[in-house]
C-alpha cells in the first residue's frame, strides 16, 4: 500500500514537540557512539577534551575563547559530516566508482582544511601569547 501524499512515508515524522526533541537527542548520542568507533573522531574528541578547555586558559577575551573553542569544535563537526558521507557512499557498495572515490576525497579534503584552520588559529594565538 503506497502512503497518501500527506502521510509522512516515515513514521517518525509524526513526532511533535518534547517527543520529537527527545528521538532527535537519542539519534545524536547513536550518531556519536558510532563516530567513537572511528579511528580519526577518536582521537579529534580526545584532542578537543583537553584543548577546549585550554581556550580558556589561552584566550584572553571571551572572543578569542570562543574562537579557539569553535575550530576545535568544527574538526569534530567536519569529522562527522566527512564520515556519514564515507558510510552512506559504503553502504552503496564496494565497487570502485570514480564519483564515489571523489566524495570521499572531498570530505577527507574538508577534514584537512578544518585541522589546519584550527591549527593556524592556535600557532598564531600561542604566539601571541607567548613570543611578545
Amino acid at each position: 500500500m503506497q502512503p497518501t501524499p500527506t502521510e509522512p512515508v516515515n513514521a517518525q515524522k509524526k513526532r511533535r514537540g518534547l517527543t520529537r526533541m527527545w528521538h532527535a537527542a537519542r539519534y545524536s548520542l547513536d550518531g556519536l557512539r558510532a563516530a567513537w568507533q572511528e579511528t580519526a573522531f577518536r582521537q579529534e574528541a580526545l584532542a578537543a577534551m583537553v584543548l577546549v578547555p585550554a581556550a580558556f586558559w589561552l584566550g584572553q577575551t571571551w572572543l578569542e575563547t570562543a574562537v579557539l573553542a569553535a575550530v576545535v569544535v568544527l574538526v569534530l563537526v567536519v569529522e562527522l559530516l566527512n564520515s556519514g558521507i564515507e558510510a552512506a557512499i559504503d553502504r552503496m557498495g564496494d565497487q570502485w566508482h570514480a564519483l564515489s572515490k571523489k566524495a570521499k576525497d572531498m570530505g577527507s579534503a574538508a577534514v584537512l582544511l578544518s585541522l589546519l584552520l584550527c591549527m593556524g588559529i592556535w600557532l598564531a594565538a600561542l604566539w601571541q601569547r607567548f613570543a611578545h
